[in-house]
């Protein structure tokens, strides 16, 4: 297995566990990231997923140039590939957030996958890169798509189109990163990120996300008329009158997720 999966306090961890090859996805790997991904979809028990690479140098390296070295650029780019990157960065079915962390390398691939979640949480020693042209190739699988989207277009570009990689304080300031940590502290304040989703009622988080992915091409206006099976879920959910009671009578909300 080249992805471990744990859960546990509705908690789910996904690990790119090929730390020899910089935990880069290779299509065994992507299979296997796919199928946790559709696991986790059907798996009401799970209200947050951190997403991260084994050892200490690197959240994930991108695509396994052994790996997948008998695709040519076409070849790839035409396969079905309808969640992005690893599964997970061009998902749009997936409602439970996703938070990455980010140990070390986010190159390609990797900082694809990055795009595809939440949150983000990196060590200072990580960096982010798409350096597919450096090597007569795209960032098809989420990158050109989404780095636009996610920070100013000059910024992007100046991303896109010189392969050059960043640290995670510039990261930062660019503003696809939520917090640096020093290494030692990453774990800490990737909890901190978990406790305060755990915190939320469960429905509402899944809600809040849903309407996020289906009012993105909307106007502010389209998009708080919207009524998602998910919003409609959590508005009559007996989660939404405990939140009201433990507010009234100052205590923590004990969520049921229904």
């Amino acid at each position: 297995m080249n992805v471990r999966y744990e859960l546990k306090d509705h908690i789910a961890r996904v690990t790119i566990d090929r730390p020899e090859r910089l935990n880069a996805v290779d299509l065994d790997t992507e299979r296997e990231l796919i199928a946790i991904w559709e696991r986790i979809e059907k798996d009401r028990g799970v209200r947050v997923v951190v997403l991260t690479g084994a050892g200490d140098r690197a959240f994930s390296a991108g695509a396994d140039m052994k790996g997948g070295s008998e695709l040519s650029g076409l070849e790839y780019w035409a396969a079905a590939r309808p969640g992005g990157f690893g599964g997970i960065a061009l998902r749009d079915t997936l409602d439970i957030p996703v938070i990455a962390r980010v140990n070390g390398f986010a190159l390609g691939g990797g900082f694809e996958m990055v795009l595809g979640c939440d949150i983000v949480v990196a060590s200072e020693k990580a960096s982010f890169g798409l350096p597919e042209p450096r090597v007569g190739r795209l960032a098809l699988d989420g990158g050109i798509a989404l780095l636009t989207r996610r920070i100013p277009h000059v910024q992007a570009m100046g991303l896109l189109l010189t392969g050059r990689r960043v640290g995670a304080e510039e990261a930062l300031r660019l503003g696809f990163v939520n917090e640096v940590a020093a290494p030692e502290a990453l774990d800490a304040a990737v909890e901190r990120w978990v406790a305060d989703i755990l915190a939320c009622a469960p429905l509402s988080i899944r809600a809040i996300k849903q309407m996020v992915r289906m009012g993105a091409d909307m106007s502010p206006q389209q998009a708080q008329r919207l009524r998602s099976p998910a919003l409609i879920e959590a508005l009559q959910s007996e989660d939404q009158h405990e939140g009201v009671r433990a507010f009234q009578e100052k205590r923590a909300p004990v969520w049921k997720g229904k």
